[in-house]
């Protein structure tokens, strides 16, 4: 499936780490930065959630809620939030069908075996629900400063 910018972002309803089961729609009027990632606790991700936590407050500013996307379950969620201090919304995509529903459900290869899993992609998604911006086989050096700017620059 792919999806278009200025399309409406594709609707989603996940268990998120604060308990409740949220959906994109409790969302509107803010914009979101929606980032899918492989796995809590690995190097990669876990330098790009300290990387989203540390400029939390730049994102808050601009009326943007920051969500992480992964297969892992809330209890792994849960753990990673505790150990990393992350102040934003993880939620389960246990069944990949979020990940599928923004293409970034993905053949992937690693040592030589193939296996199914996420490609690192971030959407920014705005006020009214449409996808304004996307990065796929995203590099973590540098995303969350090419995001915080995308959106300062969307302001100016």
């Amino acid at each position: 499936m792919s999806i278009e910018l200025g399309e409406k972002a594709p609707a989603f309803t996940l268990e998120a780490s604060n308990g409740e089961v949220v959906n994109l729609e409790d969302f509107r009027g803010r914009n979101v930065v929606l980032y899918f990632y492989p796995k809590d606790m690995t190097p990669g991700c876990t330098t790009e959630a300290c990387d989203f936590r540390d400029r939390h407050n730049d994102f808050s500013d601009m009326n943007t809620v920051i969500i992480g996307v992964s297969p892992d379950p809330i209890k792994r969620h849960e753990k990673f939030i505790e150990k990393h201090g992350l102040p934003f919304l993880l939620l389960a995509d246990e069944n990949h069908e979020v990940a599928e529903s923004y293409g970034v459900w993905k053949l992937k290869k690693n040592f030589g075996k193939e296996y199914m899993g996420i490609e690192r992609s971030t959407f920014v998604i705005d006020e009214e629900g449409r996808l304004i911006k996307e990065w796929r086989k995203v590099k973590v050096k540098g995303h969350v400063e090419d995001a915080l700017h995308f959106l300062q620059n969307r302001k100016g």
